[in-house]
């Protein structure tokens, strides 16, 4: 479905669905993977990739150690970007709004479904803190093994999911010359609205 045809959804978020599957089964490499940034408190901007883990009504949900870089700029400065790149189908998504965490019972239910091995490393890794060596870092996942053997895995405490609920969403799709295809849903007063912007 091209851009111009998604301008006539009045919903950005059924529009989204329908990139991110034809991003899927045009066999993009990592197609849930997103670019988050975030402020600090200060107003120092940072970015990273993290995975698009599905939706909650409209809201993008991921999930991170709670004691992150990202997880600290979150709490203080609860606002972020989330852009979605799908290089082969020269598309683009880039979502703007409010983050806020999810409750910790939705976070153990994703946190259960994930592979043991997953939460053996969320238990593991101190997350963006120095560590000595790549055998020190071994040795905790070795000793979380140890902790856990024949055990079901709790959630760590410091570990869960956070929700962005989009104020804005820009679909931008590549066209010859540069004279690209832009449309931008804005809500306002709980409704979408739609325009076309100039490349």
């Amino acid at each position: 479905m091209t851009s111009k045809e998604l301008v006539l959804l009045d919903s950005p978020i059924e529009a989204f669905k329908i990139w991110l599957q034809e991003a899927i089964d045009a066999a993009c490499v990592e197609p849930t993977a997103m670019t988050l940034a975030t402020a600090s408190k200060d107003g120092v901007p940072s970015a990273r990739i993290v995975l698009f883990k599905g939706l909650k009504g409209e809201s993008f949900k991921f999930f991170t150690n709670y004691s992150s870089p990202k997880a600290r700029d979150l709490i203080e400065n609860p606002l972020g970007f989330l852009v979605f790149y799908w290089a082969p189908l020269k598309r683009q998504i880039r979502i703007f709004g409010k983050v806020e965490k999810l409750s910790q019972e939705e976070s153990l239910e994703y946190f259960q479904t994930r592979p043991r091995g997953s939460q053996i490393g969320a238990w593991s890794s101190p997350q963006s803190q120095s560590v000595a060596s790549r055998e020190a870092l071994e040795k905790l996942v070795h000793e979380t093994e140890k902790k856990f053997a024949g055990q079901k895995i709790p959630v760590p405490p410091f570990w869960g999911g956070f929700i962005l609920s989009p104020e804005s969403i820009e679909f931008w799709e590549g066209r010859e010359h540069r004279i690209h295809e832009r449309f931008l849903f804005k809500k306002l007063n709980k409704q979408w609205a739609k325009s076309r912007l100039a490349p």
